[in-house]
């Protein structure tokens, strides 16, 4: 394969999240005036953080009157997961020089990851997948940055745009990321588990039910996951 069969194969594959992330991405940019970020700055934090949830608990944090100190620690835990991510691509890019493991850990978001690691878990053994990692990854980065334009521009043109329940797409489409990655107990407990725990904490000020509910689910997931070895010695 060619680096642009990659490439656009890459940005193809990632169209199904696109659709889930526009009017995510249209709200972030509507309701981060009300937040008191102005136009520049709600499109520098799309720009530059370029993370939906963490961008959408920053503005829920910012309208709620909490301090930076809070909006930083708290956009920081949720995005812990994405040590994870980069823990299960770097045997994947590490062989790549610096000027391409950059951009691609900041382009690896969930969608990119969900996509991206079904490409290298094809043993084609191609040396340009990385092509079709940064295809992935900046067809997102463009529809985000296009969608949360439209939200800045348009957005306040539509009232009452935040309660429209479009949110629902971008629900549906981690729903769409993580049920077909759980492919044993462990990881099905740990998404179980984080599920509970998150509505059960969900009243819980500066979405600190996010942080209980993945916490909640790594240390269930990694308990089943040492104790499968002495399960299956019981079965035997």
């Amino acid at each position: 394969m060619s680096r642009h069969h990659e490439f656009t194969q890459g940005a193809r594959d990632m169209l199904p999240m696109l659709l889930g992330a526009i009017p995510f991405g249209i709200i972030f940019g509507s309701l981060a005036g009300a937040a008191g970020l102005d136009p520049w700055q709600t499109l520098g934090m799309s720009a530059l953080v370029f993370a939906g949830s963490a961008q959408f608990i920053a503005i829920s944090l910012l309208a709620g009157g909490a301090g930076i100190a809070v909006v930083l620690l708290t956009t920081f835990v949720v995005n812990l997961r994405h040590a994870l991510y980069s823990a299960s691509m770097q045997p994947h890019v590490r062989h790549l020089p610096k000027r391409w493991r950059v951009p691609l850990a900041f382009g690896l978001t969930d969608e990119a990851y969900a996509v991206v690691v079904q490409r290298y878990a094809r043993d084609d053994h191609s040396a340009l997948r990385h092509w079709y990692f940064l295809g992935a990854a900046l067809a997102m980065y463009c529809n985000w940055q296009l969608c949360t334009l439209v939200g800045v521009l348009f957005g306040q043109a539509v009232p009452n745009i935040g309660e429209w329940g479009l949110d629902f797409a971008m629900l549906a489409t981690f729903i769409g990321i993580v049920v077909p990655m759980l492919r044993n107990q462990p990881q099905v407990a740990a998404a179980l588990v984080a599920g509970a725990v998150a509505l059960a904490c969900h009243a819980l000020p500066y979405k600190l039910g996010l942080m209980a509910a993945a916490a909640s689910g790594i240390v269930v997931g990694v308990w089943l996951e040492r104790r499968k070895p002495a399960l299956q010695e019981e079965w035997v």
